[in-house]
């Protein structure tokens, strides 16, 4: 027999579904600002000229980019009670998950960026009288952040995609809510359709954000 596509299933499972984008954004975008935060402190750590500073950032990088993200929030889920003696909110093992992962990710891109930026620009702000740091955050790290904003939004999608992975804690993102759906009402095609679709929404907005900024010449230098 051959396959028709429910469109009418398809729509019906909109409401459901779109209860689970709230949960989505809230992990992503939570993850992310603590991510930014940790990405901030390991990137210049990671370019420190003092080992002892250089070498727990490195192996911070080094631990959540090789390891999948997956795995990580397995064990913030699972293995971190044991350790806590207390369970862990499945929103809050995402959130932390996210914030750790992206971190690392964007260790590099601040590593990357800062080390993008001639020298010459830190001896011109020191021959005018300011100190290192004035030199670096009034001079350096404008410049520096202007480059990593087209991969901070690389990274924020690659998120955003990863909170589908988090069903298998819970979280009722919306993957999660697909699921449940699927279950009463034996869609799985048509769900998972809308499940996609939704998630296409959301990224193709957050990436004509980002051309929008790139067209007005914020990533310049």
């Amino acid at each position: 027999m051959a396959f028709e596509f429910d469109w009418q299933a398809a729509i019906d499972s909109i409401p459901y579904l779109a209860e689970g984008i709230p949960y989505t954004l809230l992990i992503s975008f939570g993850g992310l600002f603590i991510g930014f935060v940790l990405g901030i402190i390991f990137g210049l750590l990671s370019i420190n000229k003092h080992a002892i500073f250089r070498w727990p950032a490195t192996a911070y990088i080094e631990v959540f980019r090789g390891t999948p993200i997956l795995v990580q929030v397995l064990f913030i889920f699972y293995g971190l009670p044991d350790l806590v003696g207390s369970p862990i909110h499945p929103l809050v093992a995402g959130i932390a998950a996210i914030a750790l992962n992206s971190g690392a990710y964007i260790s590099e891109v601040v590593r990357g960026g800062v080390q993008s930026i001639d020298k010459g620009q830190t001896e011109a702000g020191l021959s005018l009288g300011l100190s290192r740091t004035q030199t670096f955050w009034s001079i350096v790290w404008p410049q520096a952040f202007r480059r990593m904003i087209p991969p901070l939004g690389n990274q924020a999608i690659v998120s955003i995609k990863d909170t589908s992975l988090f069903s298998v804690i819970g979280v009722g993102e919306l993957v999660r809510q697909g699921q449940i759906y699927i279950a009463n009402t034996f869609t799985a095609f048509e769900v998972y359709f809308v499940v996609a679709i939704l998630y296409l929404m959301i990224t193709l907005s957050l990436s004509l954000v980002l051309r929008f900024v790139e067209r007005r010449g914020l990533t310049s230098v």
